[in-house]
């Protein structure tokens, strides 16, 4: 089975620490690393980037995600070209529409046709062409790049919703599923990104699957560090709720009480949820669940998936990930 494995993490521990982590992560023989670009509630990831590029000599690295918002495009393409260089072409640019922690900033998510604009602008300027682009998002004037960069750099989407689905498929290297871990939002993500692939005439970009959660023999436990990532999705992807079978009044009442910041900051909203809906769309349990819900979204057709540890024991989760993937891979799983 070709697939490959990675853990999503946020800049919110110390360099040393952080460093420390790396090298775990690595030799749990992890492809990927991910970082987070979340404003003001971590560090910034590419400074992050670079501290994992020279401690590991092989993860292959990426934004989770960046957002043509916050950064303008063009130095979001120099970052990641930056990046690109220090790890001896190992980069991967994830980049979505933006989320709650936008609203911190007095900004909204980015539009679909902003996304697009950026996307290709960032890719020109790679190329070394002269750019020129009034968007209302950004604008550049006969822009370019004054060293060389990799234009093969992949550029990833983040995407939750239909349109950015099918952007996904029409324009990515790579999607970033942000959906649960349930086969119906996992085959519904997939028709719309196959949609998009259609309509540009080409084959289905790399679908790599974000599972947030905490993976634990005490399931209680597990649970309570999976359930604040259970309140973004009534905010950000309801469809994935409508899938799940979750009335449209609880839904409500999560989104009265979590309107912004990160996920985190929706523990007393999440407390709303089932937990049958937070095993949906996170890990929450022992290793045994753990290996149910990878090998349903591989099964599914994911090309990848990718561990965001949550709780008091991240490490612990990222291990016990680690052990559940090889065993899916290798057939060993009891």
């Amino acid at each position: 089975m070709s697939v490959r494995s990675g853990v999503v993490l946020q800049g919110v521990y110390p360099p040393t620490q952080f460093r420390e982590m790396v090298e775990r992560i690595d030799s749990l023989g992890y492809s990927n690393l991910w970082l987070t670009d979340s404003s003001l509630h971590a560090r910034n990831s590419y400074a992050y980037l670079t501290l994992a590029a020279t401690t590991s000599p092989r993860l292959v690295l990426g934004t989770a995600v960046t957002n043509p918002l916050t950064r303008h495009p063009a130095i979001t393409a120099v970052a990641a070209a930056t990046v690109d260089d220090i790890s001896d072409g190992r980069m991967i640019l994830g980049i979505g529409a933006g989320d709650r922690p936008l609203l911190a900033l007095g900004m909204r998510p980015a539009r679909l046709a902003s996304m697009r604009a950026a996307i290709d602008a960032i890719r020109s300027l790679w190329s070394g062409d002269d750019v020129t682009v009034e968007d209302a998002a950004f604008e550049l004037h006969d822009a370019h790049l004054r060293f060389g960069a990799r234009s093969e750099i992949p550029i990833y989407i983040s995407a939750s919703g239909p349109k950015t689905l099918e952007l996904a498929g029409e324009i990515a290297d790579g999607v970033i599923l942000l959906i649960g871990l349930f086969p119906e939002a996992l085959q519904w993500a997939l028709d719309h990104i196959d949609r998009g692939a259609a309509i540009a005439g080409r084959s289905r970009p790399h679908v790599a699957v974000f599972a947030y959660g905490a993976i634990d023999d005490d399931e209680e436990r597990a649970l309570e560090a999976a359930r604040p990532i259970a309140a973004w999705f009534p905010q950000t992807a309801p469809v994935v709720c409508e899938l799940a079978g979750l009335p449209s009044s609880l839904l409500d009442s999560v989104r009265e009480r979590y309107e912004g910041g990160e996920f985190q900051e929706a523990e007393g909203a999440a407390r709303l949820l089932p937990d049958d809906f937070v095993r949906k769309v996170a890990l929450a349990g022992d290793e045994r669940q753990a290996r149910e819900r990878i090998d349903a979204v591989l099964t599914a057709g994911a090309d990848s998936v990718h561990v965001f540890p949550l709780g008091e024991e991240r490490m612990q989760t990222i291990e016990r990930f680690s052990h559940c993937f090889a065993q899916i891979v290798h057939g060993t799983a009891g």
